[in-house]
């Protein structure tokens, strides 16, 4: 992104950044606002009742840089919602853009939103945003089909695919045009405010100006001491929001008369929502898997069937499965069909000749037989056998209702993946023999220059690595997943290693129940590897005694 100014953008963007309790991390919020340059004009930053030194910190910066206003608030409203309306109304700049405490703005991001919302006249312009995990710098991005070139989204059908998007963060807004529209956040403690802002301005049927550049980086700590909302899904309650904040936002639409946008929200609960949360439940307790059951079951029976029949395979699938089961039930298989890359795990029946979940639970899994393989949600088990320096994986690829067995698994080749890394290291290639339910292989995995290629990538300390399978069919057709360790196979081992002394290999299930490999190199790494994860057993269960 450029990060020379026009005279054009000059001094055109306010910037409201809101704070509570993170006097350790506002000031790089705030840094990386001002050093947008000249297209932002202010910045209001708005503490909302904090109790540790934030206000103290504002009030500092504020003296030193001055675009920097602070309003300060002696009572924390309990959300994110008051403090953004409290800053848009302290702003006096024609655009605005929100920032919270613990993110940053990228170099540029102002100037691109700020440029491509002039040149179109549009009064809402988007970009790109990155979930950062920290402290790895893994960076993910959020929705990234919506943000892969510049666009003008002109209609209401334009824009559809943007009710995927609920975040208000990585947008600039034009004041003006929330006036006029009485676009405001909701007040007080609600918990998904941005769901409700964004349905508000959507259905407004804004232009939109799209740009393709990364305008917003979205920390995440899980680690932290206290997770943010978006993390923080223990209770049910969290989800009891989440379903109020969606009905609201389609209600929102309906009022409007967006019926697109309207079943469009409701398709991307099920493809979004209900996954994300339905991944999760096998790790909860008896009580917090019957009411997350009968919320679910209540909100989807409200849907239609065009909404549901309207969502990709496996969501709908996944809502259907709900929708029919009176209780909780085959959690491990809802988990993993829920979870990305997408898994159906065995038994696979059959009714009538199609297929459906399960003999005494008839669903159909409509579409699976005209699916493309790389949009199956195939399984792939494998486990990691170790010896002196070296390895082997072993894995077993399953058919799946007989599609692979159409396509015929010929290859197969195995890749490790940095944790957070584009480029793979790639370990081997395979001939697949056929084996009961499906076919199987193996490849050696050289765990010693594993942690080499780590080392030669810069990364000290523990080693994070995926494992992924590439398999291709006699047909010419292929698919690339995650493999899947089986429970009983997760273990820990010492390895020894002519370069490293020994090496501490962890093979182990990632949360979304893909194979991760946890490589430690020497004796000193290896002690500090158990030494990171005791201290983050000691820090959840932290988190579960201050949450009791």
């Amino acid at each position: 992104m450029t990060s020379i100014t026009s005279p054009q953008v000059a001094g055109k963007l306010g910037v409201v950044v809101i704070a509570h309790n993170d006097e350790g991390l506002v000031g790089e919020a705030i840094r990386s606002v001002l050093d947008q340059g000249p297209v932002v004009a202010e910045v209001v930053a708005v503490d909302d009742g904090s109790s540790d030194g934030t206000a103290r910190v504002l009030d500092e910066l504020a003296a030193r840089h001055p675009r920097l206003r602070v309003v300060h608030r002696t009572e924390n409203s309990g959300g994110c919602g008051t403090p953004r309306n409290d800053g848009v109304r302290a702003v006096t700049a024609p655009i605005v853009i929100f920032l919270d405490s613990d993110d940053v703005l990228p170099e540029g991001a102002a100037e691109a939103l700020v440029t491509a919302a002039e040149r179109h006249g549009a009064p809402v312009a988007v970009g790109a945003c990155v979930r950062r995990e920290l402290p790895e710098g893994r960076d993910v991005r959020w929705q990234p089909a919506l943000y892969h070139e510049p666009a003008l989204l002109e209609t209401a059908a334009d824009l559809v695919p943007l009710v995927h998007d609920t975040l208000c963060v990585n947008k600039v807004y034009d004041r003006a045009f929330l006036a006029e529209h009485g676009i405001r956040f909701p007040d007080g403690r609600c918990v998904y405010e941005d769901f409700l802002f964004t349905a508000r301005v959507l259905a407004a049927a804004p232009r939109v100006a799209v740009v393709p550049d990364t305008v917003y980086i979205w920390h995440v700590r899980r680690a932290a001491g206290r997770l943010s909302i978006s993390l923080d899904r223990d209770g049910i309650a969290n989800w009891q929001a989440r379903i109020a904040a969606h009905r609201m936002a389609v209600e929102t639409f309906e009022e409007a008369g967006r019926k697109e946008l309207a079943t469009a929200c409701r398709t991307k609960f099920l493809e979004h929502d209900l996954r994300l949360y339905a991944r999760e439940l096998r790790l909860r307790d008896a009580a917090y898997r019957t009411a997350w059951w009968a919320l679910a079951r209540e909100h989807i029976g409200t849907f239609g069937e065009r909404a549901i029949a309207a969502a990709a395979a496996p969501a709908r699938w996944a809502a259907r499965f709900v929708l029919a089961a009176e209780e909780p039930r085959d959690l491990e298989r809802l988990s993993r069909l829920a979870a990305e890359p997408a898994r159906l795990l065995p038994p696979f029946a059959r009714s009538g000749g199609a297929a459906v979940w399960s003999e005494d639970l008839p669903v159909e899994l409509d579409g699976l037989d005209s699916l493309p393989l790389a949009g199956l949600p195939l399984l792939v088990d494998g486990e990691l056998r170790t010896g002196a320096g070296r390895g082997e994986l072993r894995f077993t690829v399953r058919d799946l209702y007989g599609r692979l067995r159409e396509a015929l698994p010929r290859t197969a080749r195995i890749d490790f993946v940095p944790r957070g890394a584009d480029t793979s290291v790639r370990t081997g290639l395979s001939e697949l023999s056929e084996v009961a339910g499906g076919w199987s292989g193996r490849v050696p995995a050289g765990l010693t220059s594993l942690a080499r290629e780590g080392r030669h990538r810069g990364e000290r300390g523990v080693q994070l690595w995926d494992v992924r399978a590439t398999v291709t069919c006699a047909d010419g057709s292929s698919f690339t997943t995650a493999l899947r360790l089986p429970e009983d196979r997760q273990r820990r081992s010492v390895v020894p290693s002519s370069r490293y002394g020994v090496l501490l290999v962890r093979q182990y299930t990632t949360a979304n129940g893909s194979l991760a490999v946890r490589l430690a190199p020497g004796a000193r790494d290896g002690l500090q590897a158990v030494g990171a994860r005791l201290h983050r057993l000691a820090r959840r269960s932290q988190r579960k005694g201050f949450g009791a």
